[in-house]
């Protein structure tokens, strides 16, 4: 799923502050190296910051994110080992790295646990990976999670990253991804992305 529902990159604007003649006038009586660091402060903080965190309600399906940009969806029919989903995906990109959220209504809610397995099956298997951290909910606990770390075999310059929750919630069922290069993913941007999905 990570894979083929990445969200279209997103163009980040960059605004300069407008100058006043009273600051350019003032430049004037100020050092070079002055000059060239106030101009270098400006030009940081006139920038748009990389993780513009908006609270997003799923559409179709109960619950709250914060994704770190403006997100795309759209839905299509899976297959989770013999049950017959349609899933949508939630999803932004920021620098290559995917932040998502995958729901799902079941027909059954006695399958729920067979669901997620489904899901964290085939996540793991899109990146030819292997599972390097899980943890799975008490037994008979609502609702039902797994949490992974998960990687792809490392290659000469990059290794994928799969950081994920599945949950399942009466007869609904998420999967809750950030997946891209390694090194592009910051720990703590996506523990902010993982932390604030909640089910409704």
């Amino acid at each position: 799923m990570a894979g083929g529902n990445q969200a279209s990159s997103l163009q980040i604007q960059y605004l300069l502050l407008p100058a006043t003649m009273s600051s350019m006038l003032k430049f004037r009586s100020l050092p070079l190296l002055k000059i060239a660091c106030l101009a270098g402060v400006l030009l940081l903080s006139a920038c748009s910051p990389k993780y513009n965190w908006r609270e997003v309600r799923g559409t179709g399906a109960p619950f709250t994110v914060m994704l770190p940009a403006k997100p795309a969806s759209h839905a299509r029919l899976i297959d989770l080992d013999g049950i017959a989903v349609t899933m949508t995906m939630t999803a932004a990109e920021v620098d290559g790295v995917t932040f998502a959220v995958g729901a799902a209504a079941l027909p059954d809610t006695t399958q729920s646990q067979q669901a997620l397995n489904a899901m964290k099956n085939g996540l793991v298997r899109n990146i030819n990976g292997t599972i390097r951290e899980e943890k799975s909910s008490p037994a008979g606990t609502t609702p039902i999670t797994i949490t992974l770390e998960a990687s792809s075999p490392p290659t000469q310059n990059s290794q994928r990253l799969l950081l994920a929750r599945f949950v399942a919630k009466g007869e609904h069922v998420y999967q809750v991804i950030v997946a891209g290069e390694e090194q592009a993913v910051s720990r703590e941007e996506a523990d902010t992305f993982l932390a604030s999905f909640k089910p409704d």
